[in-house]
């Protein structure tokens, strides 16, 4: 039956406010209610890197719940390996590890998930959903690192250890796209089915025509914004949309007012170079830039000297210079497998930091000398907290660190 006459001008008018209700995104340093991760499935992993991947994400969890309490979310297939690899050499956490059952494919739930958010006129709880894309509509790639060569490609089709292994199919990339919305489902009913006076008030999904990932934006609390243009602005993810249009649905969205652009590299990685792996705030006014190692090839350089340029030359949205310090990457050496498909260029970013309820948790990549420098750099950045470092190897060889995988709950 069609709508009423006054039934359209109802809906219109509510569709209407919606599109025009403000947000505030606020600091990751603020207090979370929890973390979000996500275990990974076998689709999205190399065969022969899903056991680390796997044992890494449980070692964040055990790292992160003596900050604050996680919600590990998990495929239902996985849900006895994951609380296998809990249950090891297990010490009493000074908050809860909860499993959650999801349908979860990607480790990298700081795109996939929902970003939480404030009403500005009601201050209540909203999340938005930017309906994860596979980072810019990247569903050629038959699935795990972003810099296969063709020869490479064809190695991982003639090995023995994929002929069981699942591909990331449509089917697959469909879930990827609903998690965000998932997972705020199930957040709602866990709340739900609490007493209401000890439960959060249910958050409320929010849509948009925008699409971008969590690890392409970077937000200082105080209205200041960072981004690469390669990975929001132009075709892969916003066709036909302006940047004066994009800017005006952030600022909606986030609440932000000073719009920080770097150019980054369209196809440099499977992300376009999202800002979380280059600069981050430590606080507002204060930016740390990942400074490549020695080494790195001459592109990596530019994309930093052009992210040094820009921050040079700029203020924040409070008129403040930026105070800038460099962390050196580790020697590669120390990450770099030999692994056909996974990144030529390992995701070894210190930056790729996550702050937790009066802690910084950062990665350790396996060479002392700069894990040990980058450690020291960051207590004397952030005193107030205490800083921890886990050691990663599997995760920076399939693209990301801490920071990509996972996601506070505000």
């Amino acid at each position: 039956m069609a709508p009423t006459n006054k039934t359209w001008h109802i809906q219109h008018r509510a569709k209407t406010q919606a599109a025009m209700q403000q947000y505030t995104c606020p600091a990751e340093t603020t207090p979370h209610l929890a973390t979000l991760l996500s275990f990974p499935s076998r689709r999205s992993l190399l065969p022969e890197l899903h056991t680390k991947t796997s044992n890494e994400i449980i070692n964040l969890a055990k790292s992160i719940a003596t900050f604050e309490p996680v919600r590990l979310h998990v495929r239902p297939e996985d849900l006895a390996h994951a609380q296998s690899l809990l249950n090891a050499n297990e010490k009493a956490s000074p908050y809860p590890i909860t499993l959650i059952e999801a349908p979860t494919n990607h480790v990298w739930i700081r795109d996939t998930g929902p970003v939480y958010v404030r009403g500005a006129h009601d201050n209540a709880r909203y999340a938005i959903d930017f309906q994860f894309c596979e980072w810019g509509h990247k569903t050629g790639e038959r699935i795990y690192g972003s810099s296969a060569s063709p020869a490479a490609a064809l190695a991982l089709e003639q090995t023995p250890a994929y002929a069981d292994w699942p591909v990331m199919d449509s089917a697959a990339m469909a879930e990827n796209t609903n998690f965000a919305a998932a997972v705020l489902d199930l957040e709602n009913e866990a709340v739900a089915a609490q007493s209401a006076h000890a439960s959060p008030a249910p958050v409320t999904r929010v849509s948009t025509h925008i699409r971008l990932e969590g690890g392409g934006i970077e937000i200082d609390g105080e209205g200041t914004f960072m981004a690469t243009e390669s990975s929001v602005l132009g075709a892969p993810r916003n066709p036909g949309l302006g940047r004066k249009e994009i800017e005006g649905e952030l600022s909606r969205l986030l609440g932000v007012s000073k719009f920080i652009w770097f150019p980054g590299r369209v196809g440099l990685d499977v992300t376009d170079v999202h800002i979380d792996a280059e600069a981050r705030f430590v606080r507002p006014g204060v930016v740390v830039v990942c400074r490549p190692h020695e080494s790195a090839e001459k592109v990596h350089w530019e994309v930093y000297e052009e992210i040094r340029g820009v921050l040079r030359d700029i203020v924040d949205a409070r008129g403040r210079k930026i105070e800038v310090h460099d962390v050196v990457e580790p020697d590669p050496k120390f990450v770099k497998g030999d692994l056909p498909g996974e990144e030529a260029a390992p995701a070894a970013s210190y930056v790729n930091f996550y702050f937790a309820n009066g802690g910084l948790v950062m990665p350790a990549f396996g060479d002392v000398d700069a894990d040990q420098k980058a450690f020291e750099l960051m207590k004397s950045l952030v005193p107030e907290r205490v800083v921890k470092q886990v050691a990663v190897n599997a995760l920076p060889r399939t693209g990301g660190v801490l920071h990509c995988v996972t996601q506070q709950v505000l």
